[in-house]
């Protein structure tokens, strides 16, 4: 956040300075308060970009296997521009190299974590693992030890996944996580 808070003088600076030069090119007939009105306008404009790029940033930071499922746009009413031109807040991303796929009866059920980014002063990182039954299209969240992958013999052998539900309880020391609004179709999942 401080490097943030480092470019935007910069770029404040930057701009100041070009109404500085403007100011001298036209034989100071401009008046004074161009310079900070250009100072201004410079901070706002990087802090704009930033905020517009933000996804954009986050993405190059990702591994490639990584695959965004969903993202979530908003607005603010002390960004009236947001209102015209939404921007990306928080998004979901499922890494597909991390998935696990078991066959159970006649269903495939694939394993994964889903990791949502938020965009706030300092952004934050949620994740929670869900198990997922390809044939009947239904998610839930699944609170599995990944170091041994014990859910083998708790595999439903029926392919409904309310006795998951009902038995799934959230791990207590673990991030709060809601499951997302979004059709399991969705994801993109091929192992």
């Amino acid at each position: 956040m401080i490097w943030h808070l480092i470019a935007a003088a910069f770029a404040g600076l930057g701009a100041a300075g070009i109404g500085l030069l403007l100011r001298f090119a036209s034989g100071k007939r401009l008046p004074r308060w161009i310079i900070p009105v250009f100072a201004g306008l410079g901070m706002l404009g990087y802090q704009i970009h930033y905020e517009y790029t933000w996804i954009d940033h986050k993405q190059s930071q990702l591994p490639a296997t990584s695959q965004v499922v969903e993202t979530e746009q908003g607005q603010a009413y002390w960004r009236p521009w947001t209102f015209f031109f939404p921007m990306t807040i928080a998004f979901t991303v499922v890494d597909t190299a991390s998935m696990a796929v078991y066959q159970s009866d006649e269903h495939q059920l694939v394993e994964f974590i889903l990791y949502r980014f938020e965009k706030d002063y300092v952004d934050r990182l949620s994740h929670q693992a869900y198990l997922m039954n390809c044939t009947s299209a239904e998610m839930a969240p699944w609170p599995v030890n990944l170091a041994n992958r014990a859910f083998h013999s708790c595999a439903p052998s029926t392919g409904s996944l309310d006795s998951i539900r009902q038995s799934a309880t959230p791990d207590p020391g673990g991030p709060a996580f809601t499951m997302p609004a979004m059709h399991p179709a969705r994801l993109f999942l091929t192992p």
